[in-house]
């Protein structure tokens, strides 16, 4: 089947909102090449469980698209269109799986040498498109905070080596209450700017004490139950005559929350975010730090949230990998000193993303080592490569990256 074919009802078995919002799209999708829609209809299927600054991108690309007269229409996909595809995949249901289709065409795009034409015209719209953006502006200066060295007592090689460049050290930072000091920041913004999604907590270990509803919190020991049942499954599926890792990634992109024994009534789009982090993840159902780290990623590019704090704890220790998915340890031995060596790099990739999102020149960093006098912050206003010896707070710290 072409685009130009298609009708409403071929829509029925999409979720309510991705259901309209594609019906109401449907003259728009049926001039789009073969080679684009499927990709496109991958994000729009999952448009109920988007969080709002995805929806308001999927909205926004429409929104522009449908302006586009007819003769703008093939010009802007005329690329797209000089790419082949086989009788086969577009015999294949890409409305109802497109992200199946996707797969599959990234394949077979390979295959007949076209991948890199496929990029290029990939590039050229996604360029176009920002193009046609319009300023974002932010409610809040974005702020990213993250905790590493959890039970690591004593640490003599310099840490946030990466990051000392682009902020100021501090070496005499008050270390009691540090911990609370910093989520009393977080709720602060989340109570000031109470939108949804857009402030959040990632701990790799456990989440004590009461979070402000508004703060979206997710921990590696809250998800243990989700963790467990989705490494019997992977175990399960292993030992199938058969089974390959392309095959065990397809079910495990094809997973829902119910599958992994998930409350359906808890927040669908926050649960399916969840799934999705511990199945498209790797390592993050068995390290606590990969799943901080992926988490924090996750959150900013999906979510571009407006505050997002991160407490790394302490990962197992690596052990002969399938007696790492077996999961029978139910208390495992820790890492403390490797974790917070996994901590530190991730410390840099979750400034890294930050950089990447709207607003980046006037966000805020704080990084702290866990119940020490050392912390890395990045301002605007701050001087950079620099060391302070200034005796100062956490809290005192946020205010200055903020200032």
């Amino acid at each position: 089947m072409q685009p130009k074919d298609l009708q409403a009802v071929q829509f029925a078995a999409y979720p309510a909102q991705a259901r309209q919002t594609a019906v109401a799209h449907l003259d728009l999708f049926r001039q789009l090449p073969l080679s684009f829609l499927p990709s496109m209809l991958r994000e729009i299927s999952d448009y109920d469980f988007k969080f709002p600054a995805e929806r308001a991108f999927i909205d926004g690309e429409l929104a522009c698209l449908s302006r586009l007269s007819p003769a703008e229409i093939s010009d802007w996909f005329q690329a797209f269109s000089g790419i082949s595809i086989s009788p086969k995949l577009a015999e294949f249901d890409w409305v109802n799986q497109p992200a199946q289709f996707v797969e599959q065409q990234s394949a077979y795009l390979w295959s007949t040498h076209q991948l890199d034409n496929f990029r290029k015209a990939a590039t050229e719209y996604g360029e176009r498109l920002q193009a046609t953006r319009p300023p974002e502006h932010l409610p809040l200066r974005r702020l990213g905070i993250v905790v590493i060295g959890q039970d690591v007592a004593d640490y003599s090689a310099p840490l946030f080596r990466n990051l000392r460049p682009h902020g100021t050290t501090f070496t005499q930072v008050k270390a009691e209450n540090g911990l609370a000091q910093l989520l009393d920041s977080v709720q602060s913004r989340a109570r000031s700017v109470p939108e949804p999604y857009a402030h959040w907590y990632i701990d790799g270990g456990a989440i004590s004490g009461n979070i402000d509803p508004s703060v979206t919190c997710l921990s590696y020991h809250g998800l243990q139950p989700v963790r467990s049942a989705l490494l019997s499954f992977m175990q399960q599926q292993i030992q199938r005559p058969g089974m390959g890792p392309e095959e065990l990634r397809t079910r495990l992109a094809q997973m829902s929350p119910a599958d992994l024994g998930m409350d359906p009534a808890e927040d669908p789009v926050l649960s399916r975010f969840q799934v999705k982090l511990l199945t498209e993840g790797s390592g993050t159902q068995i390290f606590s730090t990969t799943f901080a780290q992926w988490a924090t990623r996750e959150a900013l590019r999906r979510a571009q949230a407006l505050t997002l704090m991160v407490n790394f704890a302490p990962r197992q220790r690596q052990l002969p990998m399938n007696e790492m998915l077996s999961n029978q340890n139910p208390n495992p031995s820790l890492d403390p000193l490797g974790s917070l060596i996994d901590a530190d790099m991730g410390a840099y990739y979750h400034w890294i993303n930050q950089q990447r999102l709207p607003g980046a020149q006037e966000s805020a960093f704080v990084a702290w080592f866990q119940g020490h006098a050392l912390a890395l912050v990045i301002g605007p206003t701050l001087p950079r490569g620099v060391q302070s010896s200034s005796t100062t707070s956490l809290a005192e710290l946020v205010q200055l990256a903020l200032a």
